[in-house]
């Protein structure tokens, strides 16, 4: 029986009869885009992170190019990023003319490392040609990063901190999610996401009420808002008063049914993952290069559950032969892409290159049972590499 590295399909039974119910709301309704499904989404997914207001976008890239545009981050601006991430995490920094600095990461956790930072922050300084802006931490394969140290970081050089959290959202640090230090959390709501819609979508908590409001108008071409109405007479809907140079990243109405559905479950999905990835850690430890370290104090929502073997590519032919999916994540990092390359990345990123060759991620979901699960250790144990 094949092995199914997401099982979607398994969550999907489970909550069947309450999809079909809650798509049906829309369909009745006929309010597709950002209806009232949305505006209720964004009200619990805010509750479920502690943030104060949530903005639902299109998708995970634009939740984190909206909040750039937001702070006219523009040309002569660095914005410091990993480039051991998805191409969207770097992305969307040229999209404003300003340049992304690609920082190193830790060894054990993959994350963004404070130190590195601190010293590509300060090496971009003492070269004047860039104005250090933002610092974009990941947090990737689902765990969060050193959020502590990096906002830290961010404090002392005067610097916005945006949490990418599209693999890591639901992850917290000693109780806390990212928001607790980051100015806004992004996220993405792909199918493959431990939170995830049956489409596209994303999304953008923050504390700052001034900020939300700010990025509500840019998500829909600039429109008016509440602060700019105020004080002036429009007696027509202020989606065409333009008040400024904004985008179309608007949430479906039916994506935010179906993870209004999904977010019921997610806390008790978040634990059933963490239950699959003790149970790897103790039937691959001391088999392979290294299992994955989480951060002290921190709790994963497992993304993806990603081990280290000195011969990755001969234990994903293995694995094939035995029925068993693998996926390596960014055997290219960013800063080695032709079109990335040209960007400053001081101090270079060994760590990065290092644990790019290495990685290879087994199936995880939270419906994955132990009989399955104990097949994939096994053959992965089987491999002589």
């Amino acid at each position: 029986m094949s092995i199914a590295f997401i099982d979607l399909a398994a969550q999907q039974r489970r909550i069947r009869p309450q999809l079909d119910a809650a798509i049906a709301r829309v369909l009745d309704h006929g309010a597709y885009v950002m209806g009232p499904e949305v505006r209720q989404f964004e009200a619990e997914l805010a509750a479920f992170a502690g943030a104060g207001h949530c903005v639902s976008c299109a998708n995970g890239t634009d939740a984190i190019a909206l909040p750039l545009w937001a702070w006219r981050v523009g040309p002569g601006d660095a914005v410091f990023c990993p480039s051991f991430t998805f191409a969207a995490t770097g992305e969307v920094v040229p999209w404003t003319g300003a340049s992304p600095v690609f920082v190193d990461v830790l060894p054990d956790t993959y994350n963004l490392d404070p130190v590195k930072l601190d010293a590509a922050i300060e090496a971009v300084k003492a070269e004047g040609k860039l104005t250090p802006k933002v610092i974009i931490a990941v947090d990737l394969f689902g765990q969060p990063a050193d959020y502590p140290a990096i906002a830290a970081v961010a404090r002392k050089h005067g610097l916005k901190l945006i949490a990418d959290s599209a693999q890591g959202f639901g992850c917290t640090l000693n109780g806390d999610h990212p928001g607790h230090w980051a100015d806004v959390v992004t996220t993405s709501f792909f199918p493959a996401k431990p939170l995830g819609c049956y489409g596209d979508g994303g999304a953008i908590l923050t504390d700052d009420a001034a900020l939300a409001e700010l990025l509500d108008s840019l998500r829909v071409h600039g429109k008016a808002v509440a602060s700019d109405i105020a004080g002036r007479t429009f007696d027509h809907d202020p989606k065409y008063l333009n008040m400024r140079v904004g985008m179309n990243s608007r949430l479906d109405s039916i994506q935010a049914a179906v993870l209004i559905e999904k977010l019921k479950l997610f806390p008790e999905e978040i634990a059933l993952r963490n239950v699959v990835a003790d149970r790897y850690a103790e039937g691959l430890t001391g088999h392979v290069a290294a299992v994955p370290t989480v951060i002290e104090g921190g709790v994963s929502v497992w993304a993806q559950y990603t081990i280290e073997h000195k011969d990755r590519d001969g234990l994903a032919a293995h694995l094939k032969t035995q029925g068993v999916p693998t996926a390596v994540y960014y055997p290219i990092p960013m800063h080695r892409q032709d079109v990335y390359s040209v960007y400053p990345q001081p101090g270079g990123l060994p760590v990065t290159e290092a644990k790019a060759e290495t990685v290879i991620s087994l199936p995880m979901h939270p419906y994955l049972d132990v009989e399955t699960q104990d097949r994939i250790i096994a053959a992965v144990k089987g491999f002589n590499g």
